[in-house]
């Protein structure tokens, strides 16, 4: 950004030393032309011209233009004639710079919380507030320095990188230079484009990407991100954009309900990557023995998980293998009682299994399996009301069997009545939408069966 200001720099200082030149050269040759004349003739008053020029310095350094006070700097910009578009371009560049550094240092963002499967609602929030207030203070102080038109230059014109780079914030990543992290974007730009270009070249082959393949491409990108960082620089940025933690976080959010801390995360994460570098070398050898090298990746692989979250948080993990139980947390927690889960996935298990049995009875129809199916359901949720201590509603008296009667020429309602031995009341209630006073003969009228 600052090349074109030196640019300009430049062109001011060698019109400066033209200038110089030119009045140094006039004052040699005046006394010249004086000694020349005739010694004969009269001595006259010599005239010696005079320039304008006025001895100035002709270098200067940058720190002499450049203050941590904006209004300052744009003043000292202009006394050495800068061009307008010239300084709004420079001090757009290092505003943007500056709120740049601190939006990567001040805000904690839910991509830092990189061993969450689910943002943080009140981080979300939070970090959202705060972005809107420094954008709102970024161009509060553009439009103080530059005037209310300054977004109307050709720095909102200006290129920008056609494939979106890696937020690099946070306490180890946001303080890192600028030319660190240029070099950090430049690296997942090769490691991006190297994965389309395989996935092209598997397209191409009919075929799809191996686990090995990817995994080759990622130790790949790691090792130039190692000459970068440092250690735990490189370690924050894997936890947070590497695959291995992009698909742990996918595969433990379809879980649900195993909330872990920070080292938990880390120790999983790099147990999983263990295991990708095992089964990618194992898929390279092919080998007759690779089955059952898999099989003890994987019980390593086990063994770290359980390690790393405690025997409780692990019962629980494999308990979310189960997608009943996951529904029964589900359901559990939407109750308010996550408390209750076990309880619920109890009566789902019941409930699976009686309808396991009832579909595997032969001696009834399909019509009276799907009747008891339903009423297993109904006992099913009539347990987890009284499990929640909800009141179940009181049992509604079976509807009365209704029979259809044709209306008579000189029938009454209370003939009706007589004639089928049921209150007159009950044959109101059972013809809402009947005119008793516009029967005809043919009317239909519905009589309810007295219970006896």
């Amino acid at each position: 950004m600052r090349g074109r200001i030196w640019l300009y720099l430049s062109l001011a200082a060698n019109v400066a030393l033209a200038a110089g030149w030119l009045g140094s050269w006039l004052r040699r040759t005046s006394p010249a032309v004086v000694a020349t004349a005739p010694e004969s003739q009269p001595a006259a008053q010599t005239v010696v011209p005079r320039t304008n020029f006025v001895p100035r310095r002709q270098f200067f350094h940058w720190s002499e233009i450049e203050s941590p006070d904006y209004a300052t700097y744009v003043a000292n910009l202009r006394a050495i004639g800068c061009p307008e578009q010239t300084i709004r371009d420079i001090i757009i560049a290092d505003v943007n710079a500056l709120f740049a550094r601190r939006r990567a240092t001040e805000i904690v963002t839910p991509q830092q919380q990189w061993w969450r499967t689910e943002p943080d609602p009140e981080i979300e929030a939070r970090a959202r507030a705060q972005l809107e207030a420094l954008e709102a203070e970024r161009r509060a102080l553009l439009t103080a320095l530059l005037g209310p038109g300054w977004e109307t230059g050709d720095q909102i014109s200006l290129p920008r990188p056609s494939q979106p780079g890696l937020p690099l914030d946070g306490p180890l990543l946001g303080p890192l230079p600028a030319e660190v992290k240029q070099q950090v974007q430049d690296s997942y730009r090769r490691y991006q484009e190297r994965l389309a270009a395989l996935q092209q070249q598997a397209a191409a082959q009919q075929r799809t990407v191996t686990p090995a393949e990817i995994f080759r491409l990622q130790r790949q990108w790691e090792q130039e991100l190692a000459g970068i960082l440092s250690p735990a620089q490189l370690e924050e940025l894997l936890l947070r954009y590497s695959p291995t933690a992009r698909t742990l976080r996918q595969e433990l959010s379809q879980l649900g309900g195993l909330d872990l801390t920070p080292d938990q995360f880390r120790a999983w994460y790099h147990a999983r990557r263990r295991l990708e570098e095992g089964l990618a070398t194992l898929a390279e050898a092919d080998s007759p023995a690779s089955a059952r090298q898999i099989q003890d990746l994987e019980a390593q692989y086990q063994q770290a998980i359980r390690l790393a979250l405690g025997e409780e948080r692990y019962r629980q993990y494999q308990r979310l293998q189960d997608p009943e139980y996951r529904e029964a947390l589900a359901q559990a927690q939407q109750a308010g009682r996550p408390e209750l889960a076990e309880t619920f996935y109890a009566i789902r298990h019941a409930l699976a299994e009686e309808v396991t049995r009832l579909q595997t009875n032969n001696d009834l129809t399909a019509l009276q399996r799907e009747i008891q199916r339903r009423q297993l359901e109904l006992e099913a949720l009539k347990a987890q009301a009284e499990v929640l201590g909800e009141n179940l509603p009181e049992p509604q008296p079976p509807a009365p069997t209704l029979r259809a009667h044709i209306y008579r020429a000189g029938e009454t309602l209370i003939s009706l009545a007589v004639e089928y031995d049921v209150p007159l009341s009950a044959i109101l209630k059972a013809n809402p939408g009947l005119d008793f006073h516009r029967l005809k003969p043919g009317d239909t009228i519905l009589i309810p069966v007295p219970s006896r």
